[in-house]
Formats: structure tokens, sequence, C-alpha cells
């Protein structure tokens, strides 16, 4: 009887399975269960989410080399355009490709744009290379590129650009309400993250939600073909008020300090209800999609 009333349900479509493209296979110390993954080890990782029924992914780089603009971000070798190349060849439109786009885990500062020499993130530099990452990652395979930077204008840069490049079927998933969160953390290290200071001149206030409307209603004038809430249980509140507004898909990131602190839970809690749970009042707010590092366990468990 629950089932045939539920009003909320949750499928294995429903997720995206965040991963990490590195040169090495090695678990991430705060994030148990989740894996710096070398080639070999992310084919396993992406057919075992493709059997549980997940038919997307997001792929980070970490890479060994990193300079003050990023510049890896859009060489063909570089370690995320390789990643991306390594899974459209295996799995050619099995599953959904999509790319991060931002110049955070490549840049020497760990900034997510260009930063002048008094130290300031010049937002308006940091576009044109937003572009060139965006077709590199196309021209690797990916299906869906995804700039989580909170550069204002990023979105109908990287259109242009993919639309000018010929790649006018690649969408964007546009981290349009993205905050300044203390959730990131074990992100950081999973990245290898090299960040001085912090992003809270272009992340959004956690005070704030009618901005975050703001810069959604603006992310979908550019041409944004997903919208996306991060972090999702701490802002469950401006996840339902932007899927009121949004005509376009709404997406949320279930970020890694979230992850963590329901794998803690193996010590003093239920941790399956509690990893179910959380996805569920998630999808109940409002999220088309969810990017959770449960993905796969959860589509084999549903």
């Amino acid at each position: 009887m629950r089932e045939l009333v539920a009003e909320t349900s949750l499928g294995a479509s429903d997720l995206i399975l965040p991963l990490f493209y590195a040169d090495v296979n090695r678990e991430i110390p705060s994030m148990p269960g989740v894996f710096q993954h070398d080639r070999d080890s992310m084919l396993r990782a992406v057919h075992d989410a493709l059997d549980a029924g997940v038919r997307c992914v997001d792929v980070f780089g970490v890479p060994t080399d990193k300079d003050d603009i990023g510049s890896g971000a859009w060489d063909p070798e570089g370690i995320l355009n390789r990643g991306l190349r390594a899974l459209r060849e295996e799995f050619g439109n099995d599953i959904m490709l999509m790319a991060d786009t931002c110049l955070d885990e490549f840049t020497s500062h760990g900034h997510c744009g260009v930063v002048t020499e008094d130290g300031v993130v010049d937002n308006d530099a940091t576009l044109p290379l937003y572009q060139k990452m965006a077709v590199a990652q196309a021209e690797a395979g990916a299906h869906i590129v995804s700039p989580s930077g909170m550069m204002d204008g990023q979105v109908g840069a990287i259109r242009n650009a993919l639309d000018d490049a010929g790649y006018i079927d690649v969408a964007i998933m546009a981290y349009s309400a993205k905050y300044a969160s203390a959730f990131y953390g074990p992100f950081r290290d999973a990245v290898g993250s090299s960040l001085h200071g912090d992003r809270t001149t272009y992340q959004q206030d956690p005070a704030n939600a009618r901005e975050s409307l703001l810069e959604v209603e603006l992310d979908i004038e550019q041409g944004a073909d997903f919208v996306m809430v991060k972090p999702a249980l701490p802002y469950l509140a401006v996840l339902r008020a932007v899927a009121d507004i949004s005509t376009v898909p709404v997406a949320a990131y279930q970020v890694s300090g979230e992850y963590a602190m329901i794998q803690s839970a193996v010590h003093w809690g239920n941790r399956e209800a509690l990893m179910m749970e959380s996805l569920l009042s998630i999808k109940r707010a409002g999220a088309n999609q969810i990017l959770t590092y449960f993905a796969t366990e959860v589509a084999q468990k549903l």
C-alpha cells in the first residue's frame, strides 16, 4: 500500500555517478569507497554502473602538472580528455559522458579562473579558457559539459563556442546555484586541490536564496540544458524553489561532505537507510537528476 500511494519514487536512471580519473588507482582517504581511477579501474567502474542501470557519469580529471591558467584542461593529452576518449571508445553512446568544465583541478592556485596579480579572480578573462576547455571535451567525446566555476556569462560563452565548433548536440549542465560550502572538503582531497584562500567572491552566499533563482534564470536564458543546485541536502529549500521556476531539468549534487557523513553512519546508525532516505528527500524536493557517489550501489539495490 505504501508503494501504491507513494508520491515520490527513485530510479536508477535518476542517478549520475561522479568519477575521478588519474594516473594511479587509489582510494580517497576522506571518502571511503571512492577512488581516483586509472584507466582500467575507471572502465570497470563504469561497466558496473551501466550494468546497474546508471546511464550517466560525470568525469573529473586529477592532473599531476598544473600551471597558473590551467592549460592542461584543454590539452588533448590532458588527463581529463584522455579519460573521456577512453570511455567513449569503450562505451560509445551506451552511457552519457559528462565532463567537469572548470579550471580548479588544473590551476596551481586552485581557483576556478584566471587570478590577477592582486589575487582577484578575473571573470571575463576566464571565459575564453572555458570555451577552449568545453570544445576540447566535446572533441574527446563528452555528450554533456558541466561548467562549475560560477563565472558570470559562462553558459552563453560555452554555448557559442560549442556551436561555432560544430558541436550543436553537446548539452550543458550548468552549476547555476553552487554555494561556497564547507561540505566540499573531501572533494578537494579527491582532486588534489591546490586552493589558496576560498571561493566566496564567485560562489553563492549560503545566506541567500533569491540570488540563486536569478542565477538559474540567467543560465537558462543563455542556453543551459540542465541547471544544478549544489550541495543538495543543506539546500533543499533552494532546490524546491529552483524546481518551481525552471523550464529545464533540475539536477542536485550530493557532495563529498554529505557522502562522507553518511558513510560514517556505519559506526552509529543504519547507513543504508540513511543513504536511501537522503536521496529520496533530494528527489522529493524537485531534483530530476542526482549526482551521488552512491549511484552504483543504490542502483543495484533498486
